[in-house]
């Protein structure tokens, strides 16, 4: 048995391989996401589809209203803004989910929702990270505040 060791061709040695990420790409798939949910959300609720056991205004309370708090550093690009716009969308996850399983009828409306919010998700979270390391923004090791 040989004891010495071979480099892992697939091992990352830090930054030196990485290829840029495009930040810009990633903000628009994000805001597509958002400015999806902003239209479809009052669209499927008060037009479409409104829904027969709970009242419009509940509804767009619920799964609407929560989507502005995020709006104005959405649009500046602010990273910690889209980190923590996700907690917001995970409304829209859980709605679309439960839509879904329990409500046949609205299966595109559930689709679409569940789309933008994942589109919002998944490329804000990115966005976060990599916008986050291009600007030095890093948040401190628990080992390193002892």
């Amino acid at each position: 048995m040989n004891d010495t060791a071979t480099p892992n061709p697939n091992a990352n040695d830090g930054d030196n391989n990485k290829k840029p990420v495009n930040t810009q790409l990633l903000k628009q798939i994000t805001l597509t996401g958002y400015f999806g949910l902003l239209i479809l959300m009052p669209v499927w609720l008060i037009w479409l589809n409104p829904a027969e056991g709970i009242s419009t205004k509940v509804s767009l309370a619920l799964f609407w209203l929560p989507l502005f708090f995020p709006m104005k550093g959405l649009l500046q690009g602010k990273p910690y803004t889209y980190a923590w716009a996700n907690f917001v969308v995970m409304l829209n996850v859980m709605h679309s989910l439960t839509t879904l399983w329990v409500l046949p009828e609205d299966l595109i409306f559930a689709i679409l929702e569940l789309l933008f919010a994942t589109m919002m998700f998944t490329a804000g979270t990115y966005y976060a990270r990599h916008k986050g390391r291009e600007l030095g923004l890093k948040l401190p090791k628990l080992k390193d505040q002892k």
